[in-house]
């Protein structure tokens, strides 16, 4: 009879986890291993001539200047994208809190109201406060040069800190949705924690760096992993959007230099050798992420 039971049970089991296999493997695992199978092609997408020519795109890869600046900006735009958003998401759902603020709820709604807006709606508000001649920002900067720039500053048009100014749209558009999901952590945390800390002359600085991130550092390291990985796409989305990898690729970044490869050049084959070496970077940077952040995990 037990074993009628749990084989029943297994069975059930087995049922209900074989749609979501099945679906993991004809959209996750058959793509990936088509994008590495692809990459020894000479293929422009749209034939039938194909041509292996083995670890060749590699080779060009390698060699070309264009995918190492792709390269530098997207590395840069995840060390500062992730950097400045967890700062200032744990900051504020700390001062979320534990201060009593009024209004607390408004400032969750305000706070989120950026991750709910498409990615197209945020370029458009972007674009519009970076316009050299009417944008916002220009605008505020001239106050101080008696009402109006002599010479606009381009932000989306100089190659020097055109990346910073999708880097600002990138930091606006993730800092809210974090802020939420660490407030949450922190509510959990027992206010008698503090209290004690508080009677033996802990500040409010020490007790955050001894209470609350350790005892919300899992959380932290769960969110920094995966913003990590999806700030790559994320970053691609935005530069489609705003610059479209201009000026003269100065804000091009993986995916971007990937799509224009495979899809506007006609080069597929080469395109998803970009695509197996940004796979190839996202494992070993997850990789490197757990093992940096590892530590004991904290209870209460």
């Amino acid at each position: 009879m037990e074993k009628r039971k749990k084989g029943g049970r297994n069975r059930f089991i087995a049922l209900c986890i074989t749609p979501a296999i099945a679906l993991f493997v004809i959209f996750m695992i058959i793509p990936t291993i088509d994008v590495f199978r692809m990459s020894m092609f000479k293929w422009g997408g749209y034939t039938a001539d194909k041509t292996f020519v083995g670890f060749s795109n590699f080779k060009s890869l390698f060699t070309n200047a264009k995918f190492y600046q792709a390269f530098q900006n997207s590395v840069l735009l995840i060390v500062i994208v992730t950097i400045v958003t967890f700062a200032l998401a744990i900051l504020f759902a700390a001062i979320l809190t534990r201060e009593k603020l009024k209004g607390q709820n408004f400032f969750r709604v305000v706070f989120y109201i950026p991750n709910i807006l498409s990615v197209v709606v945020i370029s458009a508000i972007f674009s519009a406060i970076y316009d050299p001649n009417l944008g916002l920002l220009n605008s505020f900067l001239g106050l101080f040069q008696g009402g109006e720039m002599e010479n606009p500053i381009l932000w989306l048009g100089s190659q020097k800190i055109v990346i910073y100014s999708v880097a600002i749209a990138m930091i606006w558009q993730a800092v809210g949705y974090y802020m939420v999901m660490y407030m949450a952590s922190m509510a959990n945390i027992p206010v008698s924690l503090y209290e004690s800390a508080s009677l033996e002359g802990a500040g409010r600085l020490i007790q955050f760096f001894q209470i609350t991130l350790p005892l919300i550092w899992t959380n932290v390291r769960t969110t920094l992993t995966f913003f990590i990985i999806s700030n790559i796409n994320m970053s691609f989305l935005m530069v489609k959007a705003m610059t479209n990898g201009g000026p003269d690729g100065a804000s091009s970044v993986f995916l971007s230099y990937m799509y224009q490869e495979a899809y506007t050049n006609s080069s597929y084959g080469y395109g998803m050798a970009i695509g197996v070496m940004v796979f190839l970077f996202s494992f070993a940077l997850a990789a490197v992420i757990n093992a940096v952040t590892k530590r004991d995990e904290v209870e209460f």
